[in-house]
């Protein structure tokens, strides 16, 4: 008798991979402008206007989804006023999954507040949409173009063993959080993981939506509450971000679920959000170590007779 268990993921992954409407392999990168991906974006991002959209500043890297939509991000450079020992490093990100649309239209609203003393302080890279093919499906979807959850897709230790089993057993192989074949088998999350190993932040954020919760993995002591969300964590899923970064990685993350994936809460309680959210970096977060720096720095002090730190 054939095994119930193993059909039914065989055939989500057949399914997914007949309704995407391109193969990784032959997806095309779509040279846009950015008043042209802005004209495709806004109608899925609330309260973000055109020219909003257009004088943000993003700029297409050389990585693109599934469907050859490009991959958006900015770097905003610290001014080296701040009070640690260098500019912390935050990589902010929103829209992994398609269907919470202010995770999205929130980032691009926090960039009104970079003006500001802490946030100058900061060296930024910003990654507004890491799902466009989700955010632009013509009904927009959790998962990217191939059905996969990008929020499960990250290489976490035993990914082969314990997503498949997760998504079997606890989600009953719901089609919204199927983890994918492989971990970073999407192009998107490849993205994620490579500006992680490039940019080496001190601390990710990284928006959702609906639960209006904080939560948060990795060291560093966590927030209470950013506006009127309030730290309640979630729990430790094979393959998310949270997981992967915070405690395999020990890169603290902190997760931002908005209380509505698809209006956006009022102004104020934006800025609310935003301001207690840099107070918490300034005051909590320190700077990750720079294992090349601190090589190096060992070499040194090897050679000049003052031998290494106790093990």
């Amino acid at each position: 008798m054939l095994n119930a268990n193993l059909i039914v993921p065989a055939l989500l992954m057949a399914v997914a991979a007949v309704l995407a409407p391109m193969s990784a392999y032959a997806a095309k990168s779509v040279e846009l402008k950015p008043a042209e991906w802005c004209e495709r974006l806004i109608p899925r991002m609330p309260t973000v206007t055109q020219s909003a959209c257009e004088q943000a500043g993003f700029l297409p890297t050389d990585r693109h989804s599934l469907q050859g939509f490009p991959l958006l991000a900015k770097d905003v450079k610290a001014n080296g006023k701040g009070k640690k020992k260098r500019p912390l490093r935050v990589l902010l990100m929103g829209g992994i999954h398609g269907d919470e649309l202010t995770s999205a239209a929130i980032v691009y609203r926090w960039l009104d507040g970079m003006s500001g003393p802490i946030a100058q302080s900061i060296q930024w890279r910003i990654m507004p949409v890491v799902n466009p093919d989700g955010l632009l499906a013509k009904k927009a979807s959790r998962m990217n173009a191939n059905g996969v959850d990008l929020n499960r897709n990250f290489p976490t230790p035993d990914w082969e063993a314990e997503a498949p089993a997760y998504w079997q057993t606890r989600t009953r192989s719901d089609p919204r959080r199927f983890p994918g074949k492989a971990p970073l088998s999407e192009p998107e999350t490849r993205w994620v993981e490579h500006e992680m190993q490039v940019f080496k932040p001190d601390v990710i954020i990284s928006v959702h939506a609906p639960y209006g919760v904080l939560d948060f993995d990795g060291p560093a002591q966590p927030p209470r509450k950013f506006g009127r969300l309030l730290l309640n964590r979630v729990g430790i899923y094979p393959g998310s971000l949270g997981n992967y970064s915070g405690v395999h990685k020990n890169l603290p993350v902190i997760t931002i679920e908005l209380p509505n994936a698809q209006k956006m809460p009022p102004k104020a309680e934006v800025r609310r959000i935003w301001v207690d959210m840099l107070n918490w970096i300034n005051d909590k977060v320190e700077p990750q170590e720079d294992p090349v720096k601190e090589a190096k720095s060992s070499a040194r002090s090897a050679k000049a007779g003052l031998g290494s730190p106790a093990r």
